[in-house]
């Protein structure tokens, strides 16, 4: 019989060799038809009841198996999982028969049912153990029966995570913090439960100001706002001692619980709100549903205006400022979506903000398609969309975008000088000669427009002023970049082009005027400012007649100048050295060389070939200008270029950012010795020919040097005879200021020996002028030279000057304009002078101010004498001319106005010598300063703005709402850039300018010599600057007044506030210079503190990061980002504060936005000399212009 008996058919089959099979496999006792019975027996026992089976499966298991083992069989196995689980189970019990071991047979070993039950009922009297199977309380049949196990494999997770898992540890609630067993006097537990406090974290209170609920609150529309309660007639004379609130809502709350009070065990009295019940029940406010609610609001609310937009929009598709309003919505939309995801934590934040940004910029730029295709015309949509894909698109798919615009706008001024911009401004592909030869390109395609010869585009309005100011920002941009000859040489064939045309070409067109001028410029002629020079016209008739005749060689007695050496000292640093020989051979040679044929030079004999200027490098940028209005502001341009004062007579023509780089924009009106004439000479900024230095470098020369004021004087001498009258009187004038402006800058040196000689030869050149026929009777002229005597000491000598300019001109009185302007002159001079000897005036009769004013009313002169006095009746008669006097110029002028609006014509012919009323408004404000009070003073000057500021908001078109440099820019091309009478608006917007700056100087003045309250002086200036932006004397009084206090919060918010209406760079400039001098303060205070003690570092007090966060605010701006004064002060603050890494980063930040300005590189040599090489190498592939070459430094520092 095989041991295995479900294989003995099997066995029986095989080899019967005995040999080869293995006896010990085989059990002869084992008969295969018991095993088979034992086999349906239980399964027949197996199919009974599922739980009685379960109870007793181990008993029969362990029994079936004892009695198996003991006749040698085994029973078949069960692969099942089931009752591969129940053989792993210890056995219980175990049966054992008496007879089995000794008997046999087949009958000894059947088991029958009368044996299970007995066993079964003996079972049933011991108690049931403790069983080793796990089984869930729901399989039971009892529920009583078997509740606990004892497992007995091991769990592997004990030891591995040390704690149990935390579904097998039951919970249970704690009632309360004390614990049995413990003195409580004594001992205490802390109960921690993390859970509890997470749920609290939520309720912390009010939120912040820049949480996420605070932020949308802000966004949301305004609550119902609360208003006093009227009080009933019945209730009329009931006083309380408040003023009672209408609340609605608490309203609506006592109409509801005035019936019956809902009263709960934390309320008895009903008279907590809900959220202070919650809370008194120890739950928290449902914080979730209201910022969903808020959420709704907030979305229903952008969801609205939204479909506004698009209804007025499907209404009034050619609305273009409801078009770029609808684009610059979208991010106000966004931030009231995406407003809190600056507060999620880590990479996922700038991730999120980063995806919102572009996913707002693909919508503008799908709204600014739809706009450019319902107004494909309209230019200003196109910079709108322009400028959104500027953040979208491939510099190079960009940079064909613009091509293209200009290709389909050529007529249009407003879009070059955009894509001037973009091309001046874009690094990568930026060099001098590519920029130039785009203004070339510009200025051509412009003046084929205006003359006809482009006949697909007509010429649009104020087409050939704008054509002007993008001459005059070539010839700035070409300064900036280090080429001073090509600029002047611009200027010199400008002057030749226009001043000295020949007649026989004066129909042709540009074009074919360029190409006759183009021999002219070759032939070698002296040019305008050059020695001999007689100009195109006489050069083209000399030409007709047979050519010139050789002039005789004139002796010039000039001693040549002896070449002074470079390298002053050899051991300086390397990079100083560079810095001082650049600077000095700019300030040298800024005019373009020409060979001297006296002297049998050639072409061939310059050391320095960028010296000489090409035709090609000027020729496509020569224009045409019919005014004589622009053709002198031509000249004041040039004028201005070389570093004249000319603000006075081109007022209203605003500096653009691109040229301000000068630190004197910002510090200009300091001086506390002339507090009331400080303003005289307002400096714009902006840095002369030849002076290109580092940020806080000094002037080689107080004017522009020997050859400078030689070729100064060749200009007006060759020009005097070509302008009309009053132009010549212009440019006198000019003059004279530049020469009152050079000795202002030997006075504030302290050179006392270079101010006596500055002195004597400005005095000797005013004279000269003065003896002048046509300027012995100009008031104005005369003015000056007072001016100019009474700043070199020379008092007495000053008022024998005004005594005598006013008896010219005494009869005409206040109907005067030079003659009030020279009396306010005189008597502010007379006020500074008292009050610098701190003389009290007791008697306004005795008073020399009080004196000139008076006898300027009676139309009699004026002579000063120490014992004159007047009479108390010709100061009543004097305001009361100047009253009439004022009346009848602000009705003259309205009247003017009035009819001039009605016929286009006249609007050209508007009386701007009756805007001059600066001088009649500041003597009849002074003169009531001096005889009645300062109040008195504020009246007059508010009665002459309030009227002048209105009349201005009549001629000027109304702002699109969201002002600014974007919005300014629309209107400009949108209107075509100008109006008809736009430059009486400049003189009209400048008078009001002046009349304020005139008013906070008297009322600076006034509050530093008596008690007076800053609060009127603090409207007076805000007011001003609030519709005025853009002067900057005016911000320097402002920022001077503010910092003697501590308090800068008003001062922030105002200078935030006019930042944000305006748009202009100039607010954010003094924002910065006001919180840098309150920075200087408190650093000195610190420093004070500690004065037996170094500190070089000082304490962080918060104006450093403020002061960063206001240059990274303005250079992002559109003005601040091509500003170059605004990016040179943030680096110098940079390095000053420590930060030289981050100061080098945002030099090259500053490449990325102004590449072209030459100072901006002298400056990073001056604070990052260990890079020079590397900005050298920059400057040089970039295309500008670099005087000292690397390797010429190290020969001259070898000899």
């Amino acid at each position: 019989m095989a041991l295995f008996p479900a294989f003995s058919e099997v066995s029986e089959n095989k080899c019967e060799n005995s040999t080869e099979e293995l006896d010990w496999l085989k059990n002869k006792s084992f008969q295969t038809g018991d095993a088979l019975s034992i086999q349906a027996r239980f399964l027949e026992k197996n199919s009974e009841g599922l739980n009685e089976r379960e109870a007793s499966i181990g008993r029969d298991v362990s029994s079936t198996d004892e009695k198996a083992r003991e006749h040698g069989v085994v029973p078949p196995k069960k692969k099942k999982k089931k009752n591969e689980k129940k053989r792993k189970k210890k056995k219980k019990y175990r049966k054992r028969s008496g007879g089995d071991s000794s008997s046999s047979g087949t009958d000894s070993d059947t088991i029958y049912p009368s044996d299970l039950k007995k066993k079964e009922e003996a079972d049933r009297q011991h108690p049931a153990p403790l069983t080793s199977r796990f089984s869930w309380l729901d399989d039971l049949q009892s529920s009583t029966k078997q509740l606990f196990c004892v497992d007995s494999k091991p769990d592997p997770a004990n030891w591995t995570y040390k704690s149990l898992y935390r579904g097998d540890v039951a919970r249970y609630r704690r009632k309360g913090t004390s614990s049995l067993g413990l003195d409580c006097r004594k001992q205490e537990i802390n109960w921690e439960d993390s859970k509890k406090k997470s749920k609290q974290k939520g309720d912390r209170g009010a939120d912040r100001y820049f949480s996420t609920a605070s932020r949308h609150l802000l966004r949301s529309e305004p609550s119902v706002s609360v208003t006093p309660a009227t009080p009933d007639s019945g209730e009329g004379n009931n006083s309380t001692p408040f003023l009672p609130l209408d609340d609605p809502e608490r309203n609506v709350r006592g109409q509801e619980t005035s019936g019956k009070v809902q009263t709960t065990s934390v309320n008895p009295l009903g008279i907590y709100d809900s959220s202070t019940s919650l809370w008194l029940q120890g739950k928290g406010k449902p914080e979730e549903q209201e910022l969903v609610n808020q959420t709704e609001d907030n979305a229903a609310h952008a969801t609205g205006k939204t479909e506004e937009y698009n209804r007025r929009l499907r209404e009034q598709p050619s609305d273009t400022q409801l078009w770029i309003q609808f684009i610059r919505y979208q991010d106000e939309l966004s931030a009231s979506v995406f407003g809190g995801s600056e507060e999620l934590p880590g990479s996922e934040s700038s991730e999120r903000r980063k995806s919102s940004y572009r996913a707002v910029l693909e919508k503008k730029l799908s709204i600014a398609d739809r706009a450019v295709a319902t107004n494909p015309t309209c230019i200003a949509l196109q910079l709108e969309r322009l400028r959104i894909c500027q953040e979208l698109w491939e510099p190079s798919v960009l940079a064909k975008e613009w091509k293209k615009l200009v290709f389909l706008h050529p007529n249009s001024s407003p879009l070059w000088r955009q894509y001037l911009l973009f091309i001046q401004s874009y690094f990568s592909s930026f060099t001098v000669s590519k920029v130039n030869s785009a203004y070339g390109k510009c200025l051509s395609t412009l003046s084929a427009v205006l003359d006809g010869s482009m006949v697909s585009h007509p010429a649009l309005p104020g087409t050939e002023e704008d054509m002007l100011d993008i001459f005059t920002q070539q010839c700035h941009f070409l300064r900036q970049a280090g080429h001073s000859e090509k600029a002047i040489s611009l200027f010199q064939a400008m002057m030749d082009f226009t001043f000295f045309k020949p007649d026989s070409v004066q129909k042709l067109s540009t074009k074919q005027q360029v190409e006759f001028f183009e021999p002219f410029w070759d032939s070698g002629e002296a040019r305008v400012g050059e020695v001999g020079a007689r100009g195109w016209k006489a050069w083209m008739l000399q030409q007709e007649r047979g050519g010139w005749l050789p002039p005789p060689a004139e002796e010039e007695d000039e001693e040549e100048e002896e070449d002074e050496e470079e390298v002053k000292d050899r051991s300086q640093a390397r990079w100083t050295v560079w810095l001082d020989v650049e600077s000095s051979r700019e300030a040298a040679h800024w005019l373009p060389w020409r060979p001297d044929k006296t002297k049998g030079q050639t072409e061939e004999d310059c050391e320095d070939p960028d010296r000489q200027v090409l035709f090609d490098d000027i020729g496509s940028s020569l224009i045409c200008l019919s005014s004589p209005k622009l053709r002198l502001r031509l000249l004041l341009h040039f004028l201005s270029f070389l570093g004249l004062p000319v603000g006075s007579i081109l007022s209203g023509v605003s500096q653009p950012s691109l040229f301000l780089e000068n630190l004197s924009l910002v510090t200009q009106g300091n001086e506390p010795q002339r507090p009331l004439t400080s303003c005289d000479i307002p400096d714009p900024g902006v840095n002369s020919v030849g002076h290109m230095t580092t940020l806080q470098g000094m002037r080689k020369w107080m004017g522009l040097g020997k050859q400078g004021e030689r070729f100064l004087t060749n200009i007006l001498s060759m020009l005097h005879p070509v302008l009309p009258p009053h132009h010549r009187a212009s440019v006198t004038l000019t003059l004279v200021q530049y020469e009152k402006l050079k000795v202002l800058r030997s006075l504030h040196s302290g050179n006392k020996k270079r101010l006596r000689s500055q002195g004597k030869s400005s005095k000797r050149v005013v004279k000269r002028l003065l003896k002048e026929p046509d300027n012995r009777s100009s008031l104005v002229l005369w003015r000056e030279y007072a001016h100019l005597e009474w700043l070199l000491g020379n008092l007495d000598e000053a008022r024998k000057v005004f005594s005598t300019a006013s008896a010219m001109g005494g009869v005409k009185g206040l109907s005067s304009v030079a003659l009030c302007e020279l009396c306010l002159l005189w008597s502010q001079l007379e006020v500074e002078e008292g009050a610098k000897e701190q003389r009290q005036l007791t008697d306004v009769t005795t008073s020399p101010a009080v004196c000139v004013l008076t006898k300027l009313a009676e139309g009699t002169s004026a002579s000063f004498s120490s014992s004159q006095s007047l009479s108390p009746v010709s100061i009543l008669k004097a305001r009361k001319a100047y009253e009439q006097a004022l009346a009848a110029s602000l009705s003259g002028l309205e009247q003017s106005i009035k009819n001039s609006q009605g016929d286009t014509k006249d609007q050209e012919k508007l009386p701007e010598d009756k805007l001059r009323l600066r001088g009649l408004v500041g003597c009849y404000a002074l003169f009531q300063y001096l005889t009645v009070s300062v109040h008195a003073a504020i009246l007059v000057y508010s009665l002459a703005r309030e009227k002048m500021e209105q009349l201005y908001h009549t001629l000027t078109p109304e702002k699109p709402p969201g002002g600014g440099e974007k919005a300014n820019l629309t209107r400009s091309c949108e209107s075509s850039s100008h109006l008809p009478n736009h430059s009486f608006v400049s003189q009209l917007a400048y008078e009001c300018e002046v009349l304020a700056v005139q008013q906070a100087a008297l009322l600076k003045y006034h509050s530093s010599n008596s008690v007076f309250p800053l609060a009127t002086l603090r409207h007076t200036l805000t007011s001003a600057l609030s519709s005025w932006p853009g002067c900057a004397l005016l911000w320097g009084i402002y920022v001077q007044v503010e910092n003697r206090y501590h308090s800068a919060g008003r001062a922030r918010r105002f200078f935030h506030s006019v930042s944000r209406d305006s748009g202009g760079v100039v607010p954010r400039l003094f924002a910065i210079v006001a919180e840098q001098q309150r920075k200087q303060l408190v650093d000195s205070a610190q420093r004070s503190c500690h004065y037996n003690e170094a500190l070089p570092v000082l304490p962080e007090n918060g104006l450093g990061n403020r002061i960063q966060a206001l240059f990274e605010t303005a250079t992002t701006t559109e003005g601040g980002a091509h500003c170059p004064l605004l990016w040179r002060m943030y680096i110098h603050f940079l390095v000053s504060d420590g930060k030289m890494d981050k100061a080098r980063a945002i030099f090259y930040k500053a490449l990325q936005n102004i590449p072209w300005v030459k100072g901006l590189y002298m400056d990073a040599v001056q604070l990052f000399p260990e890079h020079l090489q590397e900005f050298i190498d920059l400057m040089m592939e970039k295309e500008l212009r670099l005087r000292l070459p690397l390797e010429e430094l190290d020969i001259l520092l070898e000899d």
